[in-house]
């Protein structure tokens, strides 16, 4: 399980799922200060389930019991990890973390509702009660379909390191109006306005003010950067390459694990091509000579490889199982041909790209090459690589039947986004983080 998905993959997969968190409303949802010093979240998470994270990247899933206590799982593995959580009641916001006591958290919160575009836009801002000035930052959604408001531990993580954090749930998804889109520009939009918003509830105690968010995020907040002002962007597993070169990328990147040849790999790029003309034109064309080829190449032995962003969707649908699929995804709204450098070049607010070697999802290959780039051009931005990392920077490992499973988030990951929003630059050792930035470059 990836926390956060890829762009049309996310909307694929989110359609498939039936089943939904119900944990949402549970009143054990928050953030504690441990007895020892640190603080540990706990978020809603799949089915009658909850999720813990601790700042330093480890997280677990916790299970019910029947005596009310909760076992935890490793990661998203399954596996007991031997940690027990238990809860006071509600008013009295307790608990025992494995065995550390500790206390609910309590923030100022306030929910509020703008306008952007003549959609209204549901979110909320939340931060810490010292009362005095702190930065702030707002979370910027990937391509995700999920209530950012009710799913996003940041809101309260960020909070709990002094820094305040603005949530709000994209158009189209949670309690927010307007109609589900991919268009980056709408999305831009959407994002100065919640920056607005954020900076008009923080008032006097806003003192540095930008942006975090993932995935899709990565080409929404350079456009968001570059029409209002901001002191910070964050872009985390982000991609500065086109939406067709992210899949061709993913798709390369798959076989290359897979330990397949060349000529193989320019037989699945071929692939992926044809499929893909299939959902950029919505099912319009492409589709005779995307069978045919598929036809022509399911025996072959790397086909069972062949993923991609999307394309892993619709290998194996008919034509009008493609039609529905396009039109739900909001292939319509998706600018497949978007370049996103011209935007990168003309940005001068500092930007920290954090990338995983191993994103499947978003390969970081060229991404990361395009910045380091950009940052011998002197532009004022930071690369973080993390080797081993993959989409949602969660390290991995593999199960039985060959398949990744995430055991936690990369070590350091969490304090890196807390630094650069506090100071707008990298000042220690991040785990095992590659760092490229102007005059410095560290290598583990």
């Amino acid at each position: 399980m990836k926390p956060l998905f890829a762009t049309l993959a996310a909307i694929v997969l989110f359609a498939a799922q039936t089943a939904r968190a119900d944990t949402t409303g549970d009143c054990h949802v928050g953030s504690y200060r441990l007895a020892d010093g640190r603080a540990v979240d706990v978020a809603p998470s799949d089915g009658d389930t909850l999720r813990w994270r601790l700042f330093s990247g480890e997280t677990g899933q916790l299970h019910r019991r029947p005596d009310g206590a909760w076992d935890s799982t490793y990661g998203w593995t399954g596996r007991p990890d031997g940690t027990t959580v238990e809860f006071s009641d509600c008013a009295a916001g307790t608990i025992t973390f494995g065995q550390e006591p500790g206390r609910r958290i309590a923030f100022d919160v306030t929910d509020t509702t703008f306008d952007s575009g003549g959609a209204k836009l549901v979110g909320r801002l939340v931060m810490p009660k010292s009362g005095g000035k702190v930065p702030v930052v707002v979370l910027v959604h990937g391509s995700e379909r999920t209530s950012a408001r009710d799913f996003y531990a940041l809101q309260r993580m960020f909070p709990a390191q002094g820094i305040g954090a603005f949530v709000y749930d994209k158009r189209g998804t949670g309690a927010s109006g307007g109609a589900y889109t991919q268009d980056f520009e709408t999305l831009a939009n959407d994002a100065v306005r919640a920056m607005a918003e954020a900076r008009r509830l923080a008032g006097v105690r806003a003192g540095r003010v930008g942006y975090q968010g993932g995935s899709e995020a990565g080409w929404v907040l350079p456009l968001a950067v570059n029409r209002a002002p901001a002191d910070f962007a964050i872009i985390s597993f982000g991609l500065a390459v086109t939406v067709l070169e992210e899949d061709q990328q993913s798709v390369a990147l798959d076989m290359y694990f897979h330990h397949h040849s060349a000529e193989d790999t320019q037989q699945a790029l071929e692939l992926a091509r044809a499929g893909e003309h299939v959902i950029e034109t919505l099912g319009k064309e492409g589709y005779d000579a995307f069978d045919a080829l598929r036809q022509k190449d399911k025996a072959e032995p790397w086909y069972k490889d062949v993923h991609g962003d999307f394309l892993f969707a619709i290998l194996p649908l008919d034509k009008a199982q493609i039609d529905a699929i396009a039109k739900m995804v909001g292939a319509d709204t998706t600018p497949f041909h978007y370049e996103p450098m011209p935007t990168l070049r003309a940005s001068t607010t500092p930007q920290l790209w954090v990338l995983g070697s191993d994103d499947l999802d978003a390969p970081s290959a060229e991404t990361g090459k395009r910045i380091r780039g950009l940052i011998a051009q002197g532009k004022p931005y930071t690369l973080a690589l993390y080797p081993g990392a993959e989409h949602g920077m969660t390290l991995y490992e593999l199960n039985a039947k060959g398949e990744r499973v995430s055991t936690r988030f990369a070590p350091g990951y969490f304090q890196m986004m807390a630094d650069f929003i506090r100071q707008g630059r990298l000042s220690r050792r991040y785990g095992d983080a590659q760092i490229t930035a102007k005059g410095l470059q560290t290598a583990p």
